[in-house]
């Protein structure tokens, strides 16, 4: 599946599931619920992933999380 649908695929979910729930609660509630709305459409899902920083060509470690990544990839890929 190529990044434009995944792209639709997310952004139709979150519209929906913020039209459902409502304004006003915390981001990871949101993330949550789309964890685990996403998998229905066939994507894989994985929360909170550790993703290292490169800096002048030396690994850093871990620079941050991503809240979610989708099928594998990330905005990089």
């Amino acid at each position: 599946m190529d990044e434009n649908r995944i792209g639709e695929i997310i952004v139709t979910a979150s519209i929906e599931i913020h039209r459902e729930l409502g304004p006003g609660l915390l981001e990871s509630v949101y993330e949550a619920v789309l964890a685990e709305q996403l998998p229905s459409p066939g994507l894989h899902v994985e929360r909170q992933v550790p993703v290292e920083v490169e800096f002048r060509g030396r690994q850093l470690g871990e620079g941050f999380r991503a809240d979610l990544l989708v099928e594998g990839r990330s905005s990089s890929n």
